[in-house]
């Protein structure tokens, strides 16, 4: 399996999108990824927009970069709360620093909006958020998918197959092992 060894962790809070957090699970675990389930609270559920639940495998106060290969960052509502939590920002932060694959979709951008990781890189988003995109000093474009190091974006739910294409591309050419 190609994502054999290699570490993921996925970020909820409620009113997250429901294809955004669960494709890129489902998928990475096809790939052979674990993948792992962060949230506020280590046992909780956070529910979609539409109720859907997602149980946190881990708490988000518990969560080292060091620790994973990856940190996917779901859109939805859910950023909106993500970026409200130091712990979150935190992650995001220090897996980007670390060279580790940061992803985000849709309103997601928020989220590394937030942890500071975004000026001079170029990315993409949902266009309600383009402005905050660019005005934290990143170069928008408006496409399916943008890698810039170890930053890959995305747009909306049609944009998930490139998005996760790329995910799976970046962790398999990533060294096992390679967490610090």
């Amino acid at each position: 399996m190609e994502l054999s060894g290699k570490k993921v962790a996925v970020l909820a809070e409620d009113h997250y999108e429901n294809l955004e957090l669960w494709y890129p699970v489902l998928r990475l675990r096809e790939a052979g990824a674990h993948v792992t389930i962060v949230g506020p609270k280590a046992g909780e559920s956070y529910k979609s927009k539409e109720g859907y639940p997602a149980k946190a495998d881990l708490s988000m106060d518990d969560a080292r970069a060091s620790e994973f290969d990856a940190v996917i960052v779901p859109g939805g509502y859910a950023p909106d709360r993500m970026r409200r939590h130091p712990a979150m920002l935190r992650l995001v932060r220090e897996a980007f620093e670390q060279g580790k694959v940061v992803a985000a979709i849709c309103h997601a951008a928020w989220v590394p909006i937030s942890a500071g990781i975004v000026r001079g890189k170029t990315m993409t988003c949902v266009s309600a958020v383009k402005d905050d995109v660019i005005n934290a000093g990143a170069r928008y474009v408006d496409q399916e998918v943008v890698v810039d190091g170890n930053l890959i974006s995305s747009r909306t739910p049609p944009d998930l197959p490139a998005f996760c294409r790329e995910i799976i591309k970046a962790l398999a050419a990533a060294k096992v092992g390679a967490r610090a």
